[in-house]
């Protein structure tokens, strides 16, 4: 165990605070930091995310598959330009499908797009639910 570490509950860490990107305990710099801003804090766009409406419409699709067993594992890519969540069969793999997020297509094709892991775009739309309804099965009837 470090130095850092403690087994006394009563020895509580102060509060924890995120410092350019980083997460620190230094109450020091915890109170310094959202005062301070350099130069490369303005620079940086905001990344575009999903919303909480977005991500349980995500996480129920996903639930659903791994629950029938087709998926694996998923990944969440936030840049400047676009949010991305993958769902992957394996980690080691290759995504199986894309689902994005692009803000600059909103007005004209959708913000949102389902890609397939050979890069065709499945469906693309302004709302996601209608859009990641291309990955769920359909019934279809079954004859003796």
């Amino acid at each position: 165990m470090s130095e850092t570490e403690t087994t006394d509950p009563s020895r509580r860490r102060g509060p924890l605070a995120i410092v350019a990107g980083r997460a620190t305990n230094d109450p020091d710099r915890a109170r310094t930091a959202p005062d301070t801003k350099t130069a490369h804090d303005s620079r940086t766009a905001p990344l575009v995310s999903f919303d909480r409406r977005e991500l349980r419409l995500l996480f129920d699709l996903y639930g659903s598959k791994v629950a029938a067993g087709e998926w694996r594992d998923y990944a969440i890519d936030f840049s400047p330009a676009k949010a991305v969540f993958s769902v992957y069969r394996r980690a080691s793999e290759a995504p199986l499908y894309r689902i994005e997020k692009n803000p600059e297509l909103a007005r004209r094709q959708g913000a949102f797009c389902v890609v397939a892991s050979g890069g065709l775009v499945m469906r693309r739309g302004h709302d996601l639910a209608r859009v990641v309804a291309v990955l769920q099965k359909k019934l279809e009837l079954v004859r003796d």
